[in-house]
């Protein structure tokens, strides 16, 4: 049975931030109870948020309030330290003391907190119990794999009762065989406890399994936001498409569609808040484009010449990468269709080779672009 907490608590952060070459601006809210996925490229200021919110780095304007707790006030100079923020932390490597057992590494933030040796010691079994761990409790660091280092790391994380739970790619550092194993148990306990968390990723597969709303950021800002499903299923950005596997075409919402910049017009399903003459995008998956040597005849609206840049084998598909063609659109570069090796062969596509890309309009979503 997993341990009883305390009742969950929000998390509110409207902070201002300004560093040589970047700068943070944005407000978020994680509602009592509930996992925030933080998704953003690299330098998009996902670890400076989580660093605020720790009390590792401070802002220079703004608040960060956990539950009835302000945590930082950039105006009246509140800034409560990491130890006393109730804020548990798992990163990408365990951490954990190298001198110590598993059992006495999960015991440590009990024993901080002032509790008895004894007590802390049945509280550390109890966590090393719920991460399916027990038996590590005699090792030390050196004797487990990362995957049992990581269960050990999040066991002390918890151990320690924290009202905030923040998560920095805590499946980064483990290979594709523990990676999901621990994915599905942090999910579990999470749920299981009711906590509010939030978790930075890469992945995302972890923003489904574990999140229920997601904020993705750009440049120190949010740039979309929404329940985790409905912001990977549309996503409004480069960025938000890649990692959810679709492509996206940027452009001008119009009466017949996307005009993108050189004029050519993409046809699509209108989404809500699509407002003609406003940047939109259109998205739609690989397995959507259909591929032909010669310009295809027939129903498809979205017909655009490529030539093939590259093949890449995934399970049982090759995705074709595609590069722009002489006279054909600039937006079509990087472009991917999902292809049965047969198809492939039949068509004879290989890098150099040109082709059209064909796309029906019911396969492509049409939504307002960022800030649009």
């Amino acid at each position: 049975m997993t341990p009883a907490v305390a009742p969950a608590v929000g998390l509110e952060v409207d902070v201002e931030l300004t560093r040589p070459g970047f700068a943070l601006a944005l407000g978020l809210r994680v509602e009592p109870g509930k996992v925030l996925a933080v998704l953003g490229p690299n330098g998009s200021g996902k670890s400076t948020l989580l660093g605020v919110v720790a009390g590792l780095v401070r802002p220079d304007r703004g608040r960060v309030r956990l539950g009835g707790r302000l945590l930082t006030d950039g105006g009246t100079g509140t800034h409560v330290p990491p130890h006393r923020r109730g804020v548990g932390l798992l990163a990408q490597q365990p951490l954990l003391f190298p001198h110590l057992t598993a059992e006495a590494n999960v015991a440590f933030g009990p024993r901080a907190r002032g509790v008895g040796r004894r007590a802390a010691q049945r509280i550390a079994r109890r966590w090393l119990s719920e991460v399916d761990a027990e038996g590590l409790a005699d090792r030390r660091p050196a004797e487990l794999s990362g995957g049992q280092a990581q269960r050990v790391a999040l066991a002390r994380a918890l151990a320690a009762e924290p009202t905030l739970v923040l998560l920095d790619e805590p499946f980064a550092a483990l290979d594709v065989d523990a990676a999901p194993a621990l994915r599905a148990l942090l999910g579990r306990v999470l749920r299981a406890g009711g906590r509010t968390a939030v978790i930075v990723t890469h992945d995302p597969l972890d923003a489904l399994v574990l999140s229920d709303h997601v904020v993705v950021l750009g440049a120190g800002a949010v740039v979309e936001e929404g329940p985790t499903r409905q912001v990977l299923a549309r996503p409004r950005t480069a960025f938000t498409a890649r990692i959810a596997g679709l492509e996206l075409v940027a452009g001008t919402a119009g009466p017949a569609g996307l005009r993108t910049p050189d004029g050519a017009v993409l046809a699509g399903q209108r989404g809500p808040g699509l407002v003609d003459g406003a940047p939109a995008v259109a998205v739609f998956p690989p397995r959507a484009v259909a591929v032909h040597r010669e310009r295809p005849g027939g129903s498809p609206r979205n017909v655009f010449p490529v030539v093939v840049a590259g093949l890449e084998p995934r399970a049982d598909v090759v995705r074709l990468r595609a590069a722009a063609a002489p006279g054909g659109p600039g937006w079509a570069e990087g472009l991917a269709a999902d292809l049965t090796p047969a198809a492939v062969a039949d068509l004879g596509l290989e890098p150099g080779v040109p082709a059209w890309f064909a796309v029906k309009a019911t396969e492509v979503a049409l939504h307002p672009a960022p800030g649009a």
